[in-house]
């Protein structure tokens, strides 16, 4: 392996330097609702999943959104969008104006085997078994990254208390671990096996390999699947983890939370993500006994159009990796794309 070098670039910051420079938030303006609200109208005749973004003119909010979007392929690889007024509007209206905004951003893919292109992050309240999702629970959220290139989380309604999110610079831990633990760091640029949960590509098998650090060029592309490649080994065929390989994730666990950003999304904020040069994170929460008070977010998951050069190995969990086509998300067989308007399992 060639050595391993310290990353550079707008991709590397830390939780510290964006407390004090807040051009990564974005505040919506009385005449971006008022697009936003004419858009959603002129497109309710259209299903949810078929708007496009010829379908959704938003004359001043666009070139914001283009600028958002060159922060997150170029730039930093967070931003976050606040002052959806989503507790004045019914779910619907909410659910078209996130679709909508998400058009200018990249193409919707599914995040299950379901074909949902649009999660429900809540609480199910459902017993646990081995393919439930953590998303599905009031448990806290090691960092990871999702399967594909960008993800968003609209901040429908809080919980009682917790689920605050965290997110790094995968970069910024890259270069953290370069300082004060080289030895995982080298580990975390080998192989791992990660768990599909059951969702399985035709022909594939019950888990693909990824490493988590990928230098390409001039970028570092992350795939932080850390909670996907712990649940791997409950597959007998996956090889078993070593003493170096889990304290390599610990380590990378414990570098990406003393960099990271804390960041409460409030109702109506809208948390977006470069899942390439970004972790997230979420605390554990508890929520309202009343269903209509609980916590509740809506993620989509995204297909940049201009995204960067991906690792070979990816083509195994994604299917294409071509840049400038549609890829990512979960697609098996018999699959039906939808936009569920409610949480299901």
């Amino acid at each position: 392996m060639n050595a391993i070098a310290s990353r550079s670039g707008p991709e590397v910051w830390t939780g510290d330097d964006l407390r004090c420079d807040q051009s990564w938030s974005v505040a919506l303006t009385p005449t971006h609702l008022a697009e936003i609200e004419a858009a959603v109208q002129a497109s309710a005749a259209i299903p949810v999943e078929a708007i496009a973004q010829i379908d959704f003119p938003l004359p001043s909010l666009g070139p914001v959104l283009e600028d958002v979007l060159h922060q997150l392929i170029d730039g930093r690889g967070m931003v976050r969008l606040r002052g959806l007024p989503v507790a004045a509007w019914p779910r619907e209206k909410s659910i078209r104006a996130y679709w909508g905004l998400g058009t200018w951003l990249g193409d919707a893919v599914s995040q299950n085997a379901a074909g949902h292109l649009i999660g429900h992050v809540a609480d199910l309240r459902q017993p646990d078994r081995p393919e439930r999702r953590l998303y599905q629970t009031n448990k806290a959220l090691s960092f990871h990254t999702d399967s594909c290139d960008l993800v968003g989380l609209l901040c429908l309604q809080t919980g009682r208390a917790g689920g605050d999110s965290l997110v790094a610079s995968s970069a910024a831990v890259h270069n953290r671990l370069l300082q004060t633990d080289p030895a995982a760091l080298a580990v975390l640029h080998e192989t791992f096996h990660c768990d599909r949960y059951g969702e399985i590509p035709a022909g594939k098998d019950a888990s693909y390999v990824v490493r988590v650090f990928n230098p390409m060029g001039r970028h570092l592309t992350c795939c932080g699947m850390d909670p996907d490649i712990r649940s791997a080994q409950r597959l007998p065929e996956v090889p078993r983890l070593t003493r170096a390989q889990l304290d390599a994730l610990d380590a990378l666990q414990a570098a990406a939370l003393a960099v990271a950003l804390p960041m409460t999304l409030a109702s109506g904020d809208i948390q977006l993500l470069h899942n390439h040069v970004a972790l997230h994170a979420r605390a554990a929460f508890e929520d309202y006994d009343e269903p209509h008070r609980r916590r509740h977010l809506l993620r989509l998951w995204l297909s940049a159009r201009n995204g960067r050069p991906l690792p070979e190995f990816l083509a195994e969990r994604w299917g294409n990796i071509a840049v400038g086509q549609k890829r990512g998300g979960i697609v098996v067989p018999g699959q039906k794309t939808s936009v569920p308007l409610a949480p299901a399992p």
